[in-house]
């Protein structure tokens, strides 16, 4: 493991599926770092500027971060608890206000000095270089690559593959009327809402870039939280900022995304799972 210079008391604790995790002292606070001896070049500082992005419209919490190297990042400690249900409606009327704070484009949202030309996903590297329009990012950034990955890695079967490519194909139709750059977490699954002790929502581990506002939203819905929070929250949102109609018609096309990647880094019933999706949207 590589930890920052004069930390201390290293405790492991959870940190997902990809890095290491721990609670340490560090120049006298209690921070959490994660690290990872194969992590890429700017990853750690990629997503410390994610997190400062996401932070800055001051509708939601991220850990302050105290330090970034190449192979570890070192986060203010928040005590872990359990969201509330007034947690669960910070988070939504809070996400609703971070995605309106908008985004300068369809892709690298130009944080962290280009360090937000690719996006991570696990281990993935996705490209972020920007587009004009929502469905030619959609396509050409996030579905086609993860389909030739898919095709590279026998993660996807041939027809499976070859549906992704006729939705992206349909795009155009599919993705509804035309918004603004939404300001996204990009990876908003449960296990990303961190919750303090006092139940309030905090946002960790963030794929940052300006794309859809919905894909957050489908997302949560795919990995979300409990029922009865998840109504809430989505409620909030629908409150602050109603979605466009055929949104539920669209969350399908949006967990496509989260469906493939997982269906690239774990396998197993991802696969099948992703191929369905697709097929949803084949002609």
């Amino acid at each position: 493991m590589s930890l920052p210079p004069g930390a201390r008391e290293a405790r492991r604790v959870g940190g997902g599926d990809i890095n290491e995790a721990y609670h340490v002292l560090l120049r006298g606070e209690e921070a959490f770092v994660k690290t990872r001896e194969d992590a890429g070049q700017g990853e750690y500082a990629l997503e410390a500027a994610g997190l400062g992005w996401l932070a800055a419209p001051g509708a939601l919490r991220t850990p302050r971060v105290i330090e970034v190297g190449e192979k570890y990042l070192a986060l203010e400690w928040v005590a872990p608890g359990a969201l509330s249900a007034e947690g669960a409606e910070e988070l939504g009327r809070g996400l609703a206000m971070t995605h309106a704070a908008g985004a300068p484009r369809f892709g690298d949202p130009g944080i962290g000095e280009r360090l937000g030309a690719q996006a991570g996903f696990g281990s993935l590297r996705l490209p972020n270089e920007p587009t004009d329009d929502w469905a030619s990012f959609y396509a050409q950034r996030r579905l086609l690559p993860l389909a030739r990955i898919a095709a590279e890695r026998g993660a996807l079967s041939d027809a499976g593959v070859a549906a992704v490519e006729r939705v992206c194909a349909r795009l155009d139709e599919l993705v509804g009327a035309p918004e603004p750059p939404a300001r996204l977490h990009g990876d908003l699954w449960a296990g990303n809402v961190h919750a303090d002790t006092e139940g309030r929502p905090w946002l960790i581990d963030p794929s940052a870039y300006g794309g859809h506002r919905e894909v957050d939203l489908a997302m949560l819905r795919l990995f979300g939280l409990p029922s009865a929070l998840a109504e809430r929250a989505f409620g909030a949102y629908e409150e602050a900022s109603p979605l466009a109609e055929g949104w539920r018609e669209r969350v399908t096309l949006y967990q496509l995304l989260p469906l493939l990647v997982h269906a690239v880094l774990f396998g197993g019933s991802y696969r099948g799972a992703a191929e369905r999706s697709a097929n949803v949207y084949v002609r």
